[in-house]
């Protein structure tokens, strides 16, 4: 009942636009009219605005684009610059959450040396939160002069980052106990005096893949554990799904993991000598640096989406028109 309600929305849907195109059509046949020229500047871009809406509904009506998004972040090499980029990209996606009123739980970050993260995995609730966080899967490039650079050089930094959905509990993952081992630590976390004197914090090893899982965000030991197996169970899937060739990575958008360094990036961001910020799959591009930087990702997430729905990404990376590091 839910599917043929779902079906029946998107029918009148089209029902609807095709109306609305039947009527700007016959406007248009009777354009001299200056009052029907004020009524086409008028329904136009409403209808041009209806019909984006429709296309990405369509597009985030592939499976899991629903379900929430865990979110990972990690610096390359290149130590407290790196991990300082990191944290901006950690703090632009949560930006992006909030604009869209999406929930927002930490799972584990750990900080950096000096300054910034040397990871993050944050879980984002909210409407199609998968669906759109899917698609900045990848490496991030960051231009700039380098606050932590004495001779005030230029940088390049690179971070990953990887989304994929949190797991519905009716999807069948196997895990044995056998192959699990559990450490316990104090959390270096917020969380009040609490954290800081008992071992509340959770680090789960995979022996047979290697993945290593941590959450100190909760108060309780139990309560960390269950959350670390949570996105346990959702990486073991992803795992999974490749090895079945089902393509996961062509729901999520994501990229296979990739070295997080020069060649990979799917964005690059330069703040010195210009400001521009570059998609290489799409090649859009916008100078607006602090307002993409503050959350305003919309224009690249949609671009992606409706590229790869339309097959026409691009795989190799243009980096070569961006400055390189000093």
């Amino acid at each position: 009942m839910r599917e043929k309600s779902r079906l029946e929305k998107r029918l009148e849907l089209i029902r609807s636009l095709d109306r609305e195109e039947g009527e700007i059509r016959t406007l248009i046949e009777f354009a001299e009219d200056p009052d029907l020229l004020n009524e086409l500047a008028r329904r136009i871009p409403v209808f041009a605005q209806s019909v984006q809406s429709f296309e990405l509904q369509e597009i985030l009506s592939e499976e899991k684009s629903d379900r929430p998004a865990i979110l990972e972040i990690h610096p390359g090499a290149g130590g407290t610059e790196s991990q300082d980029w990191a944290q901006m990209l950690l703090r632009m996606y949560l930006r992006w959450a909030e604009r869209h009123g999406m929930e927002i739980e930490t799972i584990d970050i750990q900080p950096g040396d000096e300054a910034g993260i040397k990871s993050a995995t944050v879980l984002i609730r909210g409407e199609y939160a998968f669906g759109y966080l899917g698609s900045e899967s990848g490496i991030h490039r960051l231009v700039r002069i380098s606050p932590f650079d004495a001779n005030k050089r230029r940088h390049t930094s690179f971070a990953s980052v990887f989304a994929y959905p949190e797991l519905d509990e009716q999807v069948p993952v196997e895990i044995r106990d056998e192959d699990i081992r559990i450490d316990t630590f104090r959390a270096s976390s917020a969380g009040g005096q609490h954290v800081n004197k008992t071992s509340s914090a959770v680090r789960l090893t995979h022996l047979p893949t290697g993945i290593v899982i941590s959450s100190q965000n909760e108060r309780s030991q139990i309560q960390n554990r269950e959350t670390a197996f949570k996105v346990l169970r959702a990486k073991l899937y992803e795992l999974d799904q490749k090895r079945q060739k089902e393509e996961l990575d062509q729901i999520s958008g994501a990229q296979n993991k990739k070295e997080i360094g020069w060649g990979h990036q799917i964005r690059s961001y330069v703040l010195q000598p210009y400001q521009l910020i570059k998609d290489h799959r799409t090649g859009i591009e916008t100078g607006k640096v602090g307002e993409v930087l503050d959350g305003d990702l919309d224009t690249f997430i949609r671009g992606f989406l409706l590229a790869r729905w339309e097959g026409k990404l691009s795989h190799s990376p243009d980096g070569d028109s961006l400055p390189e590091e000093a």
